[in-house]
């Protein structure tokens, strides 16, 4: 009796140790739909844009979503506007210095006031985010939706789970040294960054 119930605990532990543990989510997407909305809003220009280039790995447990760890990165070069002469400036010397800094990123410490309802958690993502050589700690409230068994509806032909990361949140121009002699009545110091992105975690 008495193996017959440590077997039978072993096997629980086993289990929970299964469900527990953490996966490792993808944010490169192959099918090319994750992207970051960017916005300045001046008195006399707003200028908006995406950048495409995204990439990077989040590490999610779903029975422990304050444990979340991860980096994520953007290619400053796939940075657009619709506006070809103002890419190239954008792109350029003073403003992104793509060539020097090819990479923008978030790199997750913690989350904060987590709170998680079925699949969804809601929190502050604390980290740091660098631009253009300079790092700053910042926190961003996210969303985390967890989509298990979800992957094949987005990728067909493959099997696994899905995490989608919504946020949105400000930064300063000047705390990353994005030409600072621009005239603010046309691009504005704060830039809102909006994104929802999908990383995959497969079977």
């Amino acid at each position: 009796m008495k193996k017959a119930l440590q077997g039978l605990f072993a096997v629980a532990i086993a289990g929970v140790s299964v469900f527990a543990a953490p996966q490792t989510f993808d944010f490169k997407d192959a099918k090319g739909v994750n992207n970051v909305i960017f916005k300045t809003d001046a008195p006399l220009e707003s200028i908006n844009g995406t950048a495409s280039g995204v990439s990077g790995t989040v590490t999610f447990d779903p029975a422990n979503p304050k444990d979340t760890k991860g980096k994520i990165s953007v290619a400053a070069a796939s940075l657009n506007v619709p506006n070809s002469m103002m890419k190239d400036h954008m792109h350029g010397e003073q403003w992104l210095d793509v060539k020097k800094y090819p990479d923008i990123t978030f790199e997750l410490k913690e989350l904060k006031n987590v709170k998680t309802n079925a699949d969804v958690t809601k929190a502050d993502a604390v980290g740091t985010f660098s631009l253009r050589g300079k790092s700053k700690e910042i926190t961003v409230p996210v969303t985390l939706t967890y989509l298990k068994d979800k992957l094949s509806a987005r990728m067909p032909n493959m099997k696994g789970d899905l995490l989608v990361i919504r946020g949105n949140f400000d930064i300063k121009r000047g705390d990353y040294d994005i030409n600072p002699k621009a005239p603010a009545d046309k691009v504005s110091d704060e830039i809102n960054l909006s994104l929802a992105i999908a990383g995959a975690s497969p079977k």
